[in-house]
């Protein structure tokens, strides 16, 4: 009726605004909606009336559309990707898979892809990784995210410390891509840090690479390395963590701390007349804490020098020789074994 009122004195920029307006209370109140509209006669008119407006010459259709998919108003954005089918119209189904992830819009992702066909997930991947948002990570992931789409989640996990995203990409990797990219996306992480390397320290804990003299040896690897590329900050960390210098200067420093024990001991100290189980675990207590402490499998490299100092010192039941390939979680259960029961970690 109002259209044959008005004749032909409506532009296309009338029909854009009428556009606009339809959409308006569905993208931003769409979940105040009863959902069985979506079902009903009542899809069937808003389709209708969206068809007409586009055939008057609307041309808004893909920010309409982006709106929607921004708000996870899926029925609209469904109803828009058949409006843009049937009338050759482009709308960006990539950009609306970015906003969709970028708001947890599930239900909104799963329609872009299926019907919209939405290839891109390494960006909305890296973003949800960052921000830490593990319902659209576990999403992508499902959906069959490649491998260096994977590779590159990780990384952005990691540099930005979401060890939670990181545990659970992790696993999903292939062991072979992390061994071919391990030294680049420890670099990337770092570099891309913000200051803390909670995230780095992470991946090396968890023996990223599933074998720790590899995991060990990429951290040597990075810390040795001149390339300008390497971030100090990182650089630094792990040449005092993690390089074969740092289980060096662990070493050192336990052979210190055994002498000045001694030295203790000798002068006549308080700790003279103490039975030796107490003496141990004045002296190792707070080593044996601080590994307690340490997540994942892997003692850094200090610690693990530290460690196999000190299992060597204190000696072991079974006549095993303790150096820097044995593992050290089996080095912290044989300082466990020297010290009294009510100090064990649990």
């Amino acid at each position: 009726m109002f259209l044959d009122l008005a004749g032909n004195r409506l532009t296309g920029k009338d029909f854009s605004e009428a556009f606009d307006a339809a959409c308006f209370p569905l993208t931003l109140f769409s979940s105040s909606f009863d959902p069985s509209w979506a079902l009903g006669i009542s899809a069937t008119v808003i389709q209708g009336l969206l068809s007409m407006l586009v055939d008057g010459g609307a041309d808004n259709v893909n920010q309409c559309f982006l709106e929607a998919s921004r708000f996870g108003s899926t029925e609209l954005v469904r109803i828009l990707l058949q409006i843009a089918q049937r009338n050759n119209l482009d709308v960006d189904v990539d950009l609306a898979l970015g906003f969709a992830s970028h708001y947890c819009k599930i239900g909104t992702m799963e329609c872009l892809v299926e019907e919209g066909n939405a290839i891109a997930f390494l960006g909305p991947l890296m973003r949800a990784a960052e921000r830490g948002c593990i319902q659209v990570v576990e999403w992508f992931v499902q959906r069959g995210s490649r491998d260096m789409e994977l590779c590159l989640a990780l990384t952005a996990a990691t540099s930005s410390c979401q060890v939670d995203i990181a545990a659970y990409i992790l696993p999903h990797v292939p062991r072979h891509v992390l061994s071919t990219l391990s030294i680049e996306i420890i670099k990337a992480a770092g570099e891309r840090s913000g200051g803390s390397l909670d995230g780095v320290a992470f991946l090396l804990q968890s023996d990223f690479l599933g074998d720790p003299a590899s995991t060990y040896a990429v951290a040597d690897i990075i810390a040795k390395s001149e390339d300008e590329g390497v971030a100090s900050e990182l650089r630094t960390f792990l040449h005092e963590h993690w390089s074969e210098a740092a289980y060096l200067e662990g070493v050192r420093l336990g052979q210190e701390h055994y002498m000045n024990l001694l030295r203790i001991i000798k002068w006549g100290g308080c700790l003279k007349d103490l039975p030796i189980p107490l003496i141990i675990a004045i002296a190792y207590l707070p080593l044996y804490r601080e590994c307690s402490k340490a997540g994942g499998c892997l003692f850094s490299q200090r610690l693990r020098g530290q460690l196999v100092e000190a299992t060597r010192r204190l000696g072991n039941t079974d006549d095993r020789v303790f150096d820097d390939i044995t593992n050290s979680r089996e080095l912290l259960l044989v300082l466990e074994h020297h010290l009294p029961d009510f100090l064990h970690a649990h």
